[in-house]
């Protein structure tokens, strides 16, 4: 056993039926060259006839505030095999997972499924995973897809997933540190950071707030279409860009990438906004989650948030990329400052009252950000599954009452693999922000002298 970590029970309490609180990623293989025609059969049978035994997080379940391990595991409760409809197009596969999303996960249960979808064209098959993010944050989740998928294109054993063990895993069996010893370091913990916190929230208060143009509260988020109450019925849309187009604008504006990616999502918005009549005067707000993670552990939620002005209010892109570079740096520089702990705590002070609100609904006009926007760090190598090569992998995450709307990325070999989640009745044709997305690398490279290559989509 081993107790809810207090963010794991925020992500379980905001869970009801229109409010899903599981992310999720799509993994797109190619099937090798002569593989025999019983390739996924075969793939999918020694799944379900292996030996390994589940191991943390994707064998505990829910047992009050803690987390416990399931003595009945069944395995046909989460792992599930699936074919599309001739011709198996990406729309078909899109719309599975957009609907397979939507559905809760069984509290009773760990809380996870795995899909294996057969029948895309193109010679592909696809994975569809989904766990509560009670269990595991995006960096966390990148990482357990890493260990469960091999480098080696000729290697043929088969481990599910669900029992590759992990050094979290391994320390779980292994630890000897009494519960009283753990509850104490951790007092000690609170402690020590309290000090550190006070001086940061005097600062926020007394020089930031009110005064640094660049200083990004959580009390200036205009109301927009994005900040509707959801409900259960999810849009997801994906699509791959190319990295190197990102890069070289990062590099001739001497920003970084993480701005550029920012920027070109500020200027999608815009334009979709625009086309529906529905831009706010006053520039959205992103939360824009940060990894505060400084182990190598893969369960749990160690997390903060950037709140970054997204600029949209300016029509010129570099006016609004440089608003975005400089609220962040403002938060960046504040973080500095504090170790992982103290920031946990600063965190829980100044944003503590959004948190409330979302869980509670009590002021559903007011929000302390419009939507997520999400960049987690992925594989720089080909990744394979039994000699099949992993082609693309898009991130599928969470939205909220009063955040209709969740920008997921990550990175795999030379790509930026874009997921979008969003309400879809709040959100009207949400997937065109895809091409918005286009459009405004075209425009940024209109700027630093590139000519644009053609489209790379989701196909």
């Amino acid at each position: 056993m081993r107790p809810l970590h207090p963010i794991d029970f925020i992500f379980l309490t905001l869970e009801k039926r229109q409010q899903p609180m599981h992310v999720g990623g799509l993994f797109l293989f190619q099937i090798p060259e002569h593989a025999p025609e019983t390739f996924l059969q075969d793939l999918v049978a020694d799944i379900r006839s292996s030996k390994s035994i589940p191991v943390p997080p994707f064998n505990n379940k829910l047992n009050g505030l803690l987390w416990d391990e399931d003595e009945e595991f069944d395995l046909d409760h989460h792992f599930r095999h699936i074919a599309l409809p001739h011709p198996g197009r990406i729309r078909e596969l899109l719309t599975y997972i957009s609907q397979e999303h939507s559905a809760l996960i069984d509290r009773a249960k760990p809380l996870w499924t795995c899909c294996i979808i057969e029948g895309i064209e193109g010679n592909r098959f696809a994975m569809y995973f989904k766990i509560h993010h009670a269990m595991v944050d995006g960096i966390a989740g990148m990482r357990l897809v890493e260990k469960s998928l091999s480098h080696d294109p000729h290697a043929k054993s088969i481990v599910p997933p669900w029992c590759v063990e992990g050094p979290r895993a391994k320390r779980l069996k292994e630890a000897k540190v009494s519960r009283m010893k753990k509850i104490i370091t951790g007092l000690k913990q609170q402690v020590e950071a309290t000090p550190i916190v006070m001086r940061e929230l005097s600062q926020t208060v007394m020089k930031d707030m009110g005064r640094n143009p660049d200083y990004v509260s959580s009390f200036q988020a205009p109301s927009s279409i994005l900040n509707q109450r959801v409900s259960s019925s999810r849009r997801f849309a994906a699509q791959s860009f190319e990295f190197d187009r990102l890069r070289h604008i990062a590099s001739a504006l001497n920003v970084t990438i993480n701005d550029v990616v920012l920027a070109i999502c500020s200027g999608a918005l815009r334009e979709y906004l625009l086309s529906q009549n529905a831009l706010p005067k006053k520039p959205l707000v992103a939360m824009v989650p940060a990894s505060i993670r400084d182990d190598d552990s893969e369960v749990s939620n160690r997390i903060t948030m950037i709140l970054a002005n997204l600029g949209t209010h300016k029509e010129d892109p570099l006016e609004r990329l440089q608003i975005i570079r400089r609220s962040v740096l403002n938060a960046k520089e504040r973080f500095k400052r504090m170790n992982s702990n103290q920031i946990m705590n600063y965190s829980a002070f100044v944003y503590g009252a959004a948190g409330l609100n979302i869980a509670s609904g009590l002021m559903p006009k007011r929000q302390a950000f419009n939507l997520v926007i999400s960049n987690v760090p992925g594989p720089r190598e080909p990744l394979y599954w039994n000699g099949a090569k992993l082609d693309a992998l898009y991130p599928a995450s969470i939205v909220l009452d009063g955040q209709a709307l969740n920008i997921t990325m990550t990175s795999y070999l030379d790509k930026l693999e874009v997921g979008l989640t969003a309400c879809r009745v709040a959100l009207p044709k949400m997937q065109n922000l895809l091409t918005h997305l286009e459009e405004e690398i075209q425009r940024f490279e209109s700027i630093v002298g590139v000519k644009s290559p053609k489209l790379k989509a989701v196909s």
